[in-house]
């Protein structure tokens, strides 16, 4: 039985902060909207320039 609580038990944690987070959320006002666009996009530039430049590293410092 220890074995099955041991994976049922996150999934309910995750259902119950899952309906937490759904209760608690808000829309976003004029002031918020533009702070979260911005860190939003500088985090998909961040990302895609981190996709780009880790197979150019490998290329330069070599795999072995």
């Amino acid at each position: 039985m220890d074995a099955v609580d041991s994976m049922v038990d996150p999934l309910r944690e995750f259902a119950k902060d899952s309906v937490r987070l759904t209760k608690h959320r808000h829309k976003l006002n004029r002031k918020e909207f533009p702070k979260v666009a911005a860190r939003t996009a500088i985090g998909f530039v961040g990302f895609f320039f981190k996709l780009i430049f880790i197979p150019i590293n490998n290329i330069i410092v070599g795999s072995g």
